[in-house]
């Protein structure tokens, strides 16, 4: 079958030989339809983080380079495992939480997957991947997609409570989809720190109240000065630079929480004063767990998310570098959300 194989730093090949996967027992298999390229693609593209060297294979898939990529994906069901228990059909769209988990360790036990000591992703550590004719996951992690939900809308912990204001910092794909949630959850200020002017104007559209330059605007001094001297109650860090996580911890109010949404390749400067002052409290989320996945797939059917704007681009397979990560890389301004339509 035909796959697109991550072989080191910047080196994504299309193969047309890679054998198809065979449905276990307690899998489902999928023919991806539609796959979106992370901020984390992006990552790897430029040094691998997650995705296992020869020296190192992934704990449990047991899988190195080169690895099948695509990790946020939808498509429709080819087959479903002898034991499975489900109403999913063959046939069905449905779209897939691209967790791998070892199921053994502490945090798996106590039902925190998402956390676990050998954690990993269908499309970044082995396992298959979205960027292929056919990929198997395990059936509690395959949701079947309302049938108002077309399958590029099926590719997309904070404690917010109603009436909450919140700073967001960076307004690329995850930052967006971050502020959908503020306010479906009824936050009540939604400030944005953002550069980019596309993405200022993308941040307005899905909800912000308040869209702040860093270049040009003290964010710290506006953030207090629109939630009446205090700061708001919580700030998510959805861009991942020093500077962001410096100000998010500046900005919450005494008590408030700091959340780190964004992945990092290097280590930053950091002065635990900034959260010591003020008992802030700092948390980062990584993945998901199955009830999150499924209450975004119930937002999406009720229409309470609507992210259909944030998709800025449909491409082919073999274009993947030329039409998808290199303009997310250099042409920020013009992009939020590049999908790969397998069917190109």
């Amino acid at each position: 079958m035909r796959a697109l194989r991550y072989h080191g730093t910047k080196d994504l090949r299309v193969e047309h030989d890679v054998p198809e996967p065979k449905c276990g027992d307690n899998q489902i298999k999928v023919k991806p339809a539609f796959v979106g390229i992370c901020g984390t693609d992006l990552h790897e593209y430029s040094s691998a983080t997650f995705i296992p060297t020869k020296e190192n294979p992934h704990p449990v898939t047991k899988e190195s380079m080169p690895v099948t990529i695509g990790h946020e994906f939808s498509g429709t069901v080819l087959e479903i495992g002898s034991k499975v228990q489900t109403d999913i059909k063959v046939g069905d769209k449905v779209a897939v939480q691209p967790t791998i988990a070892c199921f053994e360790c502490g945090a798996c036990k106590d039902g925190l997957i998402n956390c676990c000591d050998s954690a990993g992703f269908i499309g970044l550590s082995g396992g298959g991947g979205g960027l292929s004719d056919a990929v198997c996951a395990g059936a509690e992690f395959v949701f079947k997609l309302p049938p108002n939900i077309d399958l590029d809308i099926g590719v997309e912990a904070a404690g917010i409570q109603k009436g909450d204001d919140a700073v967001v910092m960076g307004a690329g794909p995850i930052g967006l989809g971050v502020i959908q949630c503020l306010k479906a959850e009824g936050a009540n200020k939604i400030i944005v720190a953002e550069v980019a002017k596309e993405r200022q104007n993308f941040a307005k559209h899905f909800g912000a109240t308040h869209i702040l330059d860093p270049r040009h605007e003290d964010v710290v001094a506006k953030c207090k000065e629109l939630t009446g001297g205090q700061g708001p109650q919580i700030a998510l860090d959805c861009a991942g630079v020093a500077a962001s996580v410096k100000t998010a911890c500046l900005a919450v109010r005494a008590n408030g929480r700091i959340v780190n949404v964004a992945i990092w390749e290097k280590e930053v400067p950091f002065n635990p004063n900034n959260v010591v002052f003020g008992e802030k409290k700092y948390s980062g989320v990584l993945g998901y767990l199955q009830k999150d996945y499924r209450g975004v797939i119930d937002a999406l059917g009720s229409g309470a998310l609507k992210p259909e704007k944030m998709i800025t681009g449909k491409i082919a397979i073999d274009r993947v570098v030329e039409d998808g990560f290199e303009p997310l890389i250099n042409e920020k301004e013009k992009h939020v959300k590049i999908l790969v339509d397998l069917s190109k």
